[in-house]
């Protein structure tokens, strides 16, 4: 009975250090061809150079209690090489010293404008009232042939608005989102944040997203939404994505739904973002990524939840123990055939790991930590699911939500 029993591990080890093998070579190739395929936006720095770009731009900040991010975003918009662009920044019901914090920093810079918003109408999310709102009450907003939506917690190299302009003209686009380089600060951050966001390109691939056909998926990220007027005002603006919690992936459906062109790119480092201050913002902002990437389907969640600390947790894992396992019992006939499929599903892991974490400028040598990471991000996907089928109410920019779950 030992005897089948470990054989009967052996086959289970095996076939999941081959999937392992599989699956993370797979990734691997996928991130290589994103890479050759799509330029980044520090890419868009040479085609600026080539063909310097002339349209006028503004960048509209909406901000909710942002007083500990706020002066070092306007410090790197203040820094832009570009010479036509004007921001305006829209202040939501803030609670905190978020104007003087911000009015201490533009001091005597005549580019800014501040905007301050006393009361968000119903049907309207925060953070959208507050994005309309700094477009529809500022003559530079209005006038503006380029619009550039980021958030507060976000800080830009100098030469991103150049750039960004530049590779919008270039690829002929209407819309172009850039996925931001995260902080690598804390121990959330080092641990489970590579493999958050890991979860949500693998539902919304680079290649995917950047399509023109019917394959094209929508989506875009809201720390940086850059528009053509014609292209915002088109689809309403805001206003067209009034009640969003996601409005990114609300202007992504709508702009492929109007046939305008967009894009969506990885910043390089050239836009960089801390997106939570602690790990139960950590949660709950992820917990409201995930539930409206899924379009609320509870099964869709669940399935992630489990999908995720089985690709990979479970799979290197067995790959781990079957080398172990090997090495110490079972016929020596085929013991090295078995060390060498654990060894190649080690090694693919590790492979694909380091290529998703080199994309995002994540540390290297904080791959190991991704199968603990693994666990935390289904436990989110799981607790996002549960959200919805309790009905609880998701708190967001100042105001509370209730969503329908789709599915069950």
């Amino acid at each position: 009975m030992v005897e089948i029993a470990l054989d009967i591990l052996f086959i289970v080890l095996i076939v999941s250090s081959i999937g392992s093998m599989v699956y993370w070579i797979a990734v691997a190739t996928h991130v290589w061809l994103t890479g050759r395929g799509l330029p980044t936006a520090r890419d868009g720095i040479v085609l600026a150079e080539l063909s310097p770009p002339t349209q006028k731009v503004c960048v509209i900040v909406p901000c909710h209690n942002e007083a500990g991010n706020i002066a070092r975003l306007i410090e790197s918009l203040k820094e832009q090489d570009y010479d036509r662009l004007r921001v305006v920044l829209a202040l939501d019901r803030c609670t905190d010293d978020t104007l003087g914090v911000a009015s201490s920093a533009i001091g005597e810079d005549s580019r800014f404008e501040i905007i301050e918003i006393a009361q968000c109408p119903d049907g309207w999310a925060g953070k959208v009232h507050a994005a309309h709102s700094g477009y529809s009450q500022s003559e530079h907003g209005r006038n503006s042939e380029v619009l550039i939506f980021t958030d507060a917690d976000t800080w830009l190299d100098p030469a991103c608005v150049r750039a960004c302009v530049a590779l919008l003209n270039d690829r002929d686009l209407d819309f172009l989102s850039l996925l931001s380089t995260l902080n690598s600060q804390t121990w959330y951050e080092r641990i489970v944040q590579p493999i958050t966001a890991f979860e949500l390109a693998r539902q919304y691939p680079l290649l995917r997203v950047n399509r023109n056909d019917g394959r094209k998926r929508a989506f875009a990220n809201g720390q940086f939404m850059m528009f053509t007027s014609n292209a915002y005002q088109s689809i309403d603006g805001h206003v067209g994505v009034k009640d969003a919690i996601l409005e990114d992936i609300a202007f992504a459906r709508k702009l492929v739904i109007a046939k305008f062109s967009g894009g969506l790119l990885l910043a390089d480092n050239m836009l960089k973002c801390r997106m939570y201050d602690t790990w139960e913002e950590y949660i709950r902002g992820w917990k409201r990524i995930y539930t409206e990437s899924a379009n609320r389907e509870v099964n869709r969640l669940k399935r992630y939840a489990r999908r995720t600390p089985l690709l990979c947790a479970a799979l290197p894992l067995s790959a781990v123990f079957l080398v172990v396992l090997s090495s110490v019992v079972g016929d020596d006939s085929t013991r090295w055939i078995r060390i060498l499929i654990g060894l190649g599903g080690l090694g693919a892991w590790g492979i694909g790991m380091g290529a998703v974490y080199r994309m995002s400028h994540a540390p290297l040598r904080d791959i190991p930590l991704s199968i603990i990471g693994s666990v935390f991000t289904g436990r989110i996907f799981k607790a996002a699911a549960n959200d919805l089928v309790d009905g609880t109410p998701t708190q967001w920019g100042g105001k509370s939500y209730v969503r329908k779950a789709e599915g069950s």
